[in-house]
């Protein structure tokens, strides 16, 4: 199966890197791959998004308008993007920044405080990660093995100790 899909927040929530995660999982599956970053120019604190693409077959464009999985982690990403999910598409949303929800009832939403619940689980910082594990766990993009392969692989040499924690914030993600 295909998947298109966006990713937004703010700069240094960790949106670009969820991304990269993603489609290096898709590479490890052997999947065409496309990611395409898109940030304003405040970087830590302004807009921030990601274009990924995974699929059996060649990709046409990079870009996504109409994402089958939308991944929310602010106010301002839920409102540009959540009207543009395609319908029957999925959108994962931390609940502990967003706190509208929507109207539509042709897509899935799930509502997951990911901010609120890396806190408390002492994963400060990685509610990118428990909403890529929701993500995961709601479309099956990859296999575990392949999602683990890809945060060893992206998580550079001098920071490998924080691939432990990155990977359990993934594991509570796919548990809610």
């Amino acid at each position: 199966m295909d998947n298109h899909v966006v990713l937004a927040g703010f700069g240094g929530q960790g949106v670009l890197f969820a991304g990269k995660i993603m489609a290096y999982a898709g590479l490890m599956e052997d999947k065409n791959v496309s990611w395409l970053p898109s940030y304003g120019p405040e970087m830590r604190g302004g807009t921030a998004n990601c274009s990924v693409c995974l699929s059996k077959d060649p990709i046409g464009s990079p870009l996504v308008l109409a994402p089958d999985l939308l991944i929310a982690m602010n106010l301002p990403s839920y409102e540009k993007f959540i009207d543009a999910v395609a319908p029957g598409g999925i959108a994962v949303v931390d609940s502990s920044l967003v706190d509208q929800r929507t109207s539509r009832t042709d897509i899935t939403c799930c509502y997951v405080p990911a901010t609120t619940l890396a806190d408390k689980k002492g994963l400060k910082g990685l509610a990118n990660m428990i909403l890529l594990g929701k993500a995961l766990e709601q479309t099956k993009f990859a296999s575990w093995d392949a999602v683990e392969q890809a945060v060893l692989k992206c998580i550079p040499p001098k920071k490998q100790h924080l691939a432990q924690p990155n990977l359990e914030a993934i594991k509570l993600g796919m548990s809610l």
